[in-house]
């Protein structure tokens, strides 16, 4: 019953996003028989490192969504402190519900049934609109510990990387 009731849920926020396109993204689902795997597409943030960027990723939600949060994952190659070098977005949104063991986060900033794939990639494009992004639990270390010891280096492959998504995106 869970799947059935996945299944209504995303086919109704892709409908509404379809609708109602939102500033900065786009969604749309990799095959049209799956409604449980997306492909997104942000444009990067106007005034950000990423401006000017195509940012390809997908989410692919759990049979139990919107119980148990989607996971989500770049294509485009990013160099972010909060993204996995597999492309894997590390953020609160994006965490299981509950307690978090390592204590970075309150239970109140982690998943919630009411989140939809639009908070998602809000949530996502306000991690990228970040001057300086945060450090403090990376997902990629090396990414962080450029942040902390050369920003100069960093923006710069950031940009070098937005370029590419540019050149890759037409």
């Amino acid at each position: 019953m869970a799947t059935s009731s996945a299944s209504l849920q995303l086919t109704r926020q892709l409908n509404q996003l379809r609708k109602h396109p939102v500033e900065g993204f786009s969604a749309g689902l990799v095959d049209d028989d799956n409604v449980f795997e997306w492909e997104i597409t942000i444009f990067g943030p106007p005034d950000t490192l990423y401006e000017g960027g195509f940012l390809r990723a997908t989410m692919s939600f759990p049979p139990d969504f919107p119980l148990r949060p989607p996971k989500m994952k770049f294509l485009t190659e990013m160099w972010h402190p909060n993204i996995y070098k597999n492309g894997e977005v590390c953020i609160s949104i994006l965490h299981e519900p509950g307690v978090d063991q390592y204590g970075y986060e309150d239970a109140s900033e982690r998943w919630l049934p009411v989140h939809g794939v639009e908070s998602i990639l809000i949530s996502v494009i306000s991690l990228l609109s970040q001057d300086t992004p945060d450090t403090n639990s990376p997902a990629n270390v090396d990414a962080a510990k450029e942040v902390r010891e050369d920003i100069a280096g960093y923006r710069k492959k950031v940009r070098r990387l937005v370029r590419k998504s540019a050149e890759e995106g037409f």
